[in-house]
């Protein structure tokens, strides 16, 4: 049967009792789980929702939504995940756009969901998790009870929508990749042939948003008996807490989770049970990562991926982290390499390949790769061509394979005609020991065109100063790739993804200026 929901109900079968879902004092079987989401389901279908039905969710981390995802597959509804951090103009531009007919909110975000329900100016039905009133969510699961799965669980195709995951990337303006049941299933596989996760005992914490990367393997997960452990909001203490109260064996994390965890301090009865720690989302810099390894252990991946590609299209693994720190430093700067079913290619501006070495922009294929964007033809032209997705990502790929992600295409520094990229500088500055963060972008400057500029985030108890950072950087970097001003904050800003939102930085430098240029 091609239906996304089978799989779960068939984890059901294998493990019944098996905890499937845990997310505070929720605690649901991979029997409940089955039978509440197919109740779930069956509540949609009388609401008018069935095959490719657009329902979006926006709420925080909570159990429910692992439910939800569940009964919106084994309907073969689309899912639109609203990232809660996103306005309410946003999230009603999303609802009209997508034609939302259910949107499922918690009690902190109910009041943004309706108003965003209302300027939409369609028919959406809000519906809200932990309301225990008539048109809360208990009530609403609870008008499906009785539904056979046969009634919702139909065949579907691999081309249908799936899901369409909305995100601004690096232009600010809103873009849905749409996922199809094929990309979904390509996700499957590709998870499932990897080994971390897989013993019977497998406990994985989505550390991060449901909404994005954290929550991209939750039915691979469920589909081999691995329970969910859903954690609320991010908090570094909480984090190693659950790691080490629910035993958990494997979890995903942004640079800026790590970064925080690591300051925080991780003790080693806190995460023995913890097998993979995978970072994700943004570059992690090689010294994060030798310290990432002496606080959990030889258990740290790197990977790399978009919404576009469903997976991630490149790994690197435990070994070569080990292998980085160990004999071969500059795979620390790594990406890793193409993993499974996925290709990538480095392609001039014409789309040739370039040989190995030179730089060009990251290209990926493969099954679990998109093809569009929904509504967005000019943009879908623009980054899916000849069965490639343009990543818009200035890379390398060395002889033997390792992808090296050298910056946004469009966050190139160019000064004095000299093309800089961020994360280079990035890398040398993260080395020094009083740097907690860093964001290197290009200011203006009068001779030169742009300035190399560190905006710095010290650790705590430190004081470094603009010449201390410089000095060090003299050691490590190219003169012309040195940052010639340091400025210190107390804090970077994110953008919606949790990412330090190098556009915003950026922005604060070119205030005024005739061109941001």
């Amino acid at each position: 049967m091609l239906n996304l929901g089978y799989y779960v109900s068939r984890a059901a079968d294998y493990w019944a009792q098996r905890e499937a879902v845990v997310a505070g004092d929720l605690r649901v079987s991979f029997a409940q789980l089955d039978s509440r989401s197919t109740a779930l389901a069956g509540a949609l279908a009388q609401t008018g929702a069935g095959r490719g039905t657009p329902v979006a969710t926006y709420a925080a981390n909570t159990g429910q939504l692992v439910e939800i995802e569940v009964a919106l597959y084994k309907l073969s509804a689309l899912r639109v995940p609203v990232n809660v951090r996103l306005g309410v103009a946003e999230t009603a531009h999303i609802l009209r756009d997508a034609g939302v007919l259910v949107l499922f909110t918690d009690v902190a975000h109910a009041d943004a969901a309706r108003e965003a329900a209302a300027r939409a100016e369609t028919s959406v039905r809000v519906v809200v998790i932990s309301d225990d009133g008539p048109d809360g969510y208990d009530a609403f699961v609870a008008s499906g009870e009785g539904t056979e799965p046969g009634t919702i669980m139909i065949d579907t195709d691999e081309s249908d929508p799936c899901v369409l995951n909305f995100t601004s990337g690096s232009t600010g303006k809103l873009k849905a990749a749409i996922q199809t049941v094929g990309n979904r299933l390509a996700n499957m596989r590709k998870r499932l042939m990897d080994p971390s996760g897989s013993a019977p005992e497998a406990r994985y914490m989505v550390a991060g948003p449901i909404t994005h990367a954290s929550g991209m393997g939750i039915l691979a997960a469920l589909s081999r008996g691995t329970t969910i452990v859903v954690l609320p909001r991010w908090d570094p203490a909480e984090f190693l807490r659950i790691i080490r109260d629910e035993r958990i064996t494997s979890t995903f994390v942004v640079p800026t989770m790590l970064h925080s965890v690591l300051d925080h301090g991780v003790r080693q009865e806190d995460v023995q049970t913890l097998t993979t720690l995978k970072v994700g989302g943004a570059p992690v810099s090689p010294q994060r990562l030798r310290e990432a390894v002496a606080a959990f252990g030889p258990i740290v991946e790197q990977g790399y991926g978009q919404a576009e590609t469903t997976s991630g299209v490149t790994a690197l693994t435990k070994e070569d982290v080990v292998r980085g720190i160990e004999e071969d430093p500059e795979i620390l700067l790594s990406c890793g390499r193409a993993v499974f079913d996925s290709e990538v290619a480095v392609l001039d501006d014409d789309g040739n390949r370039v040989p190995a070495g030179e730089l060009g922009e990251l290209a990926v294929r493969g099954p679990d790769c998109v093809t569009e964007y929904w509504g967005a033809p000019e943009l879908t032209e623009e980054t899916f061509r000849d069965g490639w997705v343009l990543t818009g990502d200035i890379a390398r790929i060395r002889d033997d394979g390792y992808v090296f992600i050298v910056d946004r295409k469009k966050d190139m520094i160019i000064s004095g005609g000299f093309n800089i990229y961020s994360t280079e500088v990035e890398a040398a500055i993260y080395e020094h020991p009083d740097v907690h963060e860093v964001c290197v972008v290009g200011s203006p400057d009068p001779k030169w065109g742009e300035r190399v500029t560190a905006v710095v985030v010290p650790r705590a108890d430190s004081s470094p100063s603009a010449d201390s950072i410089a000095d060090f950087c003299e050691q490590r970097l190219d003169r012309f790739k040195r940052p010639r001003r340091v400025d210190f904050v107390t804090e970077l800003p994110v953008n919606r993804n949790g990412k330090i939102d190098r556009k915003q930085v950026r922005a604060g430098y070119w205030a005024g200026a005739e061109r941001a240029v």
